[in-house]
């Protein structure tokens, strides 16, 4: 059973024992990313997070850094997304303390050296140029370009090659100084761990961290009327492509529903789309379908490799199934799947660590609220054949219908035809 503590600084702890490991994970978050970012700095969250990485007083460099849990086997790292940034270790229960002693020191010790940002930002270029170069990953950042357009919304988390140039040493002490503090900061320890002493060991290693409220970020904004596209020309062997709706936020209550949903179109093996797309028509080797849940924005979406010479087709099977789940009721059988499903992966993932320590804490950080599993669970229990019709006539519109594609294609209209919903 987890327990929330809130020290008087206003840091917030999570803890979180658990029987049958031998493994301890601690994971620090804070609720700032790329969404928190102005257009002459959109990247340097992700840039501070590499930084982070360079050197402390304790540890003067990479090699200091990544040795002291690479001795013991280790796992670390860290990520940054539009909404939380994160570092993480897992080790054996035993390094529980050199655990907190590594993550605290690059946490609160980074030195952010001039020469160290100088030479990150190769390594940052070079990353951009890796998803620019990969499709799979690039289109996705196409997708929110084409939700969200020129908002921090719809900015790419790693930045752009002008600002990952420019930024400067003072933006990131700035920076840190905005967002890295006590009621923005949340620190979870999971594993083989008694609570009250985890607690105390966390309040002595993060004694240093800077209270006070961090600043807000922008609301997204959504308007859309009409079927929208963006085509990204390409010469490849496969089209990738998102296409899908805007759907729900974090906090909307269908969101449970909403989940089931994707999970019956795309969420697996024997899903709807996976069955129809590749299983019969052999059109691409990998179709998947989610929903996204952000703070105040929220998708639907199918993504998919699919033969250049049929993508039509497969864009055309797509639609088809949002308008028969639309259209239609699905049979009792289907939704009992999708729930044991998603309540199994879950139960799955949470054997482990790290995931019970991102499962708590991510609630807490976006939310400010934790549901246990029994609880999660109860609500998805509670969705009925008809909340999934109900949600798939609410967001299966034309005005909330998006298309973003990377391919050996130039004529837009050809696809903007395509997208009849």
């Amino acid at each position: 059973m987890h327990q929330k503590t809130t020290l008087k600084n206003g840091l917030r702890i999570i803890t979180a024992p658990m029987n049958g490991t031998e493994t301890v994970t601690v994971l620090v978050l804070v609720g700032t990313g790329s969404k928190y970012e102005t257009k002459d700095i959109n990247g340097l969250s992700h840039f501070l997070e590499h930084l982070f990485f360079k050197g402390t007083k304790k540890r003067p460099n990479t090699l200091a850094i990544a040795e002291t849990l690479d001795r013991v086997g280790g796992e670390y790292n860290a990520f940054t997304s539009q909404e939380i940034t994160g570092y993480w270790a897992k080790v054996d229960a035993g390094h529980l303390d050199l655990a907190l002693d590594w993550v605290s020191d690059i946490f609160l010790n980074s030195k952010l050296k001039e020469k160290e940002i100088e030479k990150e930002r190769g390594v940052i270029l070079e990353e951009l140029n890796m998803y620019l170069d990969t499709p799979i990953k690039y289109v996705s950042d196409l997708w929110t370009d084409l939700l969200y357009g020129d908002q921090p919304a719809g900015w790419r988390v790693i930045g752009t090659k002008e600002t990952i140039k420019s930024v400067k040493r003072s933006q990131f002490i700035d920076y840190f100084k905005k967002h890295y503090l006590t009621q923005n900061t949340l620190i979870t320890a999971a594993g083989k761990i008694n609570s009250n002493d985890t607690i105390k060991k966390i309040e002595k290693y993060f004694s240093k961290i800077q209270a006070g409220q961090p600043k807000t970020k922008l609301k997204v904004k959504e308007k859309q009327t009409r079927p929208k596209t963006l085509i990204h020309y390409k010469k490849t062997d496969q089209t990738h492509l998102y296409l899908g709706v805007r759907a729900y936020d974090l906090f909307h209550p269908d969101k449970y529903a909403l989940g089931i949903l994707a999970t019956i179109l795309g969420g697996y093996m024997s899903s709807r789309l996976w069955i129809r797309v590749r299983e019969r028509e052999g059109l691409g080797y990998y179709i998947r379908t989610g929903a996204e849940t952000d703070t105040d924005s929220g998708y639907l979406a199918t993504r998919a490799g699919i033969d250049n010479k049929r993508v039509d087709r497969a864009i055309k099977l797509i639609l088809d199934e949002y308008k028969r789940i639309r259209e239609k009721k699905v049979s009792e059988d289907e939704l009992k799947k999708a729930k044991d499903n998603i309540k199994g992966g879950t139960l799955l993932e949470m054997e482990s660590s790290d995931a019970q320590a991102s499962f708590y804490a991510g609630q807490e950080i976006l939310t400010n609220k934790i549901l246990t599993l029994e609880q999660k669970f109860a609500k998805i229990e509670s969705v009925t054949v008809g909340d999934v019709q109900r949600v798939a006539k609410d967001i299966f519109k034309p005005e909330k219908l998006n298309l973003a594609l990377i391919g050996p294609f130039k004529d837009k209209e050809r696809f903007d035809k395509l997208l009849i919903l």
